[in-house]
């Protein structure tokens, strides 16, 4: 694995282990909001098509929704 690097106060220094694991552990958080983000999508689109195939129309999918 390649040296993380951390610049504070205009010095670049080699990172301790605790803000390497400090930042691996916000990179794995970012990825699940994003993935959770994805889901989201994904369950509001399937949503959507559900409800316009049970007559509903789009304003009334939108106030559904909360789009």
């Amino acid at each position: 694995m390649s040296e993380i690097m951390v610049g504070i106060d205009n010095q670049i220094r080699k990172a301790t282990a605790a803000e390497v694991q400090r930042q691996q552990e916000f990179a794995a958080k970012q990825e699940a909001l994003f993935a959770s983000w994805d889901n989201l999508s994904t369950v509001k689109q399937s949503a959507r098509t559900k409800l316009a195939a049970l007559g509903l129309t789009d304003d009334e999918i939108n106030a559904l929704l909360g789009a």
